[in-house]
């Protein structure tokens, strides 16, 4: 893992009418690293990867932040400027490939739109790199593949030529939201795997959404827990699963098979978060309280700020800390 910080968000809150889905949000990601964001659906992750490509709805706007890429601060960046950028030094896979793919145009003809708008390449150049780009993300006769149709390929090399799109102009960040989606266990091991190949070969970021605890062990480098649009917890993923300090993570835990080495699940059983994520409109406290099992009567009052208990750790809940086990210092990020 590298060094340098390539990607720094600072406090970004994303606002729509009356609700606020993305709320103080701060987290880096390092050149060479795979940053996994994990969390139930509506827990803001999609919306925070949206706001990183300035993609957000009409209806949403970021009402405070800075995200800084490369000594850059995109939200100060005019259309003309964040559009050179989308796809060449960030690009994002999107959730469910066969909605996003159009279904009109052969997956040789999306490729080489990206090469020819970014790279200036000729129409005979971009399709040679096309079938490179296919044969890269391990689609079988990528020659003859490179004429078919979205329609025509299962849901796994869908995914792969979604891959392949987003690596077409070696980005220096990827974005892959719940890219394993949909996807049986084995197919969804196989494109974590060659997103980390791709990751490594191309020298470029990575971060990782997904809603399933389970599958990041294998292949982040820093992990964050986001619960009703907060980040509650940060930490590297052997120490997070490890010993997991907010409530919701170790629901999130339990509530999750984890994945082994030979692309199967372990056995046992799961335990449900009871209730269901809430909504943001009113929030007193802390948003996780109402499913908590451990709340206390001060949780509802107020939104509790993120503890440093140890070295590359952040947890936002005091009250596991109440009897005074552990070391902390408040922190604002």
């Amino acid at each position: 893992m590298a060094n340098a910080s390539l990607l720094s968000v600072r406090d970004l809150t994303v606002k729509f009418p009356r609700i606020e889905p993305v709320r103080n949000l701060s987290f880096d990601v390092s050149e060479g690293e795979t940053l996994a964001i994990v969390g139930e659906s509506g827990s803001g992750k999609s919306l925070t990867a949206l706001a990183l490509m300035r993609l957000l709805p009409k209806a949403a706007q970021i009402t405070s932040g800075r995200i800084d890429f490369s000594g850059r601060d995109l939200l100060k960046l005019d259309d003309r400027s964040i559009r050179s950028l989308r796809g060449k030094e960030i690009a994002m896979i999107f959730q469910e490939p066969m909605t996003s793919l159009n279904p009109v145009l052969t997956i040789g003809r999306q490729i080489t739109e990206s090469l020819r708008l970014h790279e200036g390449l000729s129409a005979k150049a971009a399709r040679l790199r096309a079938i490179e780009l296919l044969d890269l993300v391990r689609i079988p006769a990528p020659h003859k593949r490179i004429d078919d149709y979205p329609h025509q390929l299962s849901g796994g090399m869908r995914q792969r030529v979604m891959i392949a799109i987003a690596v077409a102009c070696r980005p220096r960040l990827l974005i892959a939201d719940e890219p394993t989606t949909a996807l049986d266990v084995t197919i969804q091991a196989q494109v974590l795997d060659l997103l980390d190949r791709l990751r490594r070969e191309l020298s470029m970021a990575l971060i990782l959404i997904t809603h399933d605890l389970g599958i990041v062990t294998q292949w982040a480098d820093n992990v964050v827990v986001m619960y009703a649009g907060r980040k509650v917890e940060q930490a590297l993923p052997e120490a997070l699963f490890a010993d997991p300090l907010h409530p919701y993570t170790r629901g999130l835990l339990n509530a999750s098979p984890r994945l082994k080495d030979d692309y199967h699940y372990t056995d046992g059983p799961l335990t449900e978060i009871p209730g269901s994520i809430v909504s943001a409109i009113g929030e007193n406290g802390c948003p996780f309280a109402p499913r908590c099992p451990i709340v206390r009567s001060g949780c509802r009052t107020r939104v509790p700020d993120l503890l440093v208990p140890a070295e590359d750790r952040l947890v936002a809940c005091p009250v596991i800390f109440a009897e005074g086990e552990r070391h902390v210092a408040a922190r604002g990020l």
